[in-house]
């Protein structure tokens, strides 16, 4: 899998774990006895299809699954008109329709992105993806930092709602939050751990490039390349890694 430049790896928002993809995808093309069959990839809550297009255009076979039909409608006209209708379907359902949607042990790849928190039980989900998942098929999963928003609300200068968001069991800064739910790395390894997965990966996803105006970035020349790798840099790095605004992990079904 090769992304063009100026794709959607070049943005420091979404490098990392389109990196941690391109390597996951070349290593299972590449395995031995694999054939030619592209891969099968699911993306739940893949929305209009930021990753899935990109994903397709690589030689995989994309499903997914959205619970919004506007987003699936949305979904099968960017993808018909870059010629991927055949590799590219939309299904509608959420994260807990997976096993009926899905089969069992047939996806290479799942996409679990800014999706785990809606849920009303992110374990059960996990299980459910593991479920569709063959042996060595990977997960990709992108959540918020409960870390992240407890440093985000203290700068804002709200220090009781950092210290709640410390504190509540969900990661949460008051009533008016609207995530339902966020984790801290060492949670988030537990849970998937707990659904049958084995973490190979654990990155920040967006370390610094939230803290950074937009503004400052056009000022200064070379500033967005330099904020990109510092990015990359970063993003395996404790106690950087720790305080990015969202965590992606990389996990496999062995």
């Amino acid at each position: 899998m090769v992304l063009a430049p100026g794709g959607p790896g070049a943005n420091a928002r979404t490098a990392v774990v389109w990196e941690v993809l391109t390597a996951a995808i070349a290593e299972a093309q590449a395995a031995p006895g694999r054939g030619s069959a592209p891969l099968q990839v699911v993306d739940a809550g893949g929305g209009t299809g930021g990753f899935a297009v990109p994903l397709a255009e690589a030689g995989c076979s994309v499903t997914v699954v959205d619970p919004s039909p506007d987003s699936l409608a949305a979904l099968s006209r960017r993808a018909d008109e870059r010629g991927l209708g055949e590799r590219v379907r939309g299904l509608q359902g959420d994260l807990d329709d997976l096993p009926q949607l899905v089969d069992a042990a047939s996806a290479d790849l799942v996409l679990c992105h800014s999706v785990l928190h809606v849920v009303d039980d992110p374990a059960a989900a996990l299980r459910a993806v593991a479920g569709v998942l063959r042996q060595g098929g990977r997960l990709s999963l992108l959540v918020g930092n409960r870390n992240a928003v407890v440093l985000a609300r203290a700068l804002a200068g709200r220090p009781d709602e950092a210290a709640h968001a410390l504190t509540d069991p969900a990661g949460r800064w008051g009533e008016a939050d609207g995530v339902r739910r966020r984790w801290t790395p060492d949670q988030l390894a537990e849970l998937v751990t707990g659904a049958g997965l084995v973490v190979e990966q654990l990155h920040g996803v967006r370390v610094v490039a939230d803290l950074i105006p937009s503004a400052a970035l056009d000022l200064e020349p070379g500033a967005p390349a330099a904020l990109l790798a510092l990015e990359r840099s970063l993003a395996d790095r404790p106690p950087f890694r720790d305080i990015a605004t969202s965590l992606h992990v990389l996990a496999v079904r062995r």
